[in-house]
């Protein structure tokens, strides 16, 4: 159980910071918003991670005017079973969450 659960946590550490690079390199929140999606999804699948995740992103950075530091943050929150460890006094699951902040160029445009 210790096992799993670290292991998930580092795919769900991993899949936050891919969600929010991928966030940062977008052109305005609506994009950043469906390429975090889109990359935490991906990371988690590609680790074979079978959870159903929930991917908020703070995109207030890019109402910061140009010039001035800016940042965009992805927080990815998965559940995973561990009902079918079958060890007694053990949870059905356990909920992980990671978050990771990216910045935002600031001579970019957004």
């Amino acid at each position: 159980a210790a096992g799993r659960t670290s292991i998930a946590q580092g795919s769900v550490s991993a899949a936050a910071r891919d969600a929010a690079r991928q966030a940062s390199i977008s052109l305005n929140p609506g994009q950043a918003q469906t390429a975090a999606l889109s990359s935490a999804m991906t990371a988690l699948n590609q680790d074979g991670l079978d959870c159903r995740p929930v991917v908020t992103v703070d995109t207030s950075g890019f109402g910061i005017p140009v010039g001035q530091p800016a940042t965009v943050s992805a927080t990815v929150t998965c559940t995973v079973s561990l009902s079918d460890l079958l060890v007694p006094g053990l949870p059905g699951s356990r909920t992980l969450t990671a978050t990771f902040t990216s910045p935002l160029d600031p001579f970019r445009e957004r």
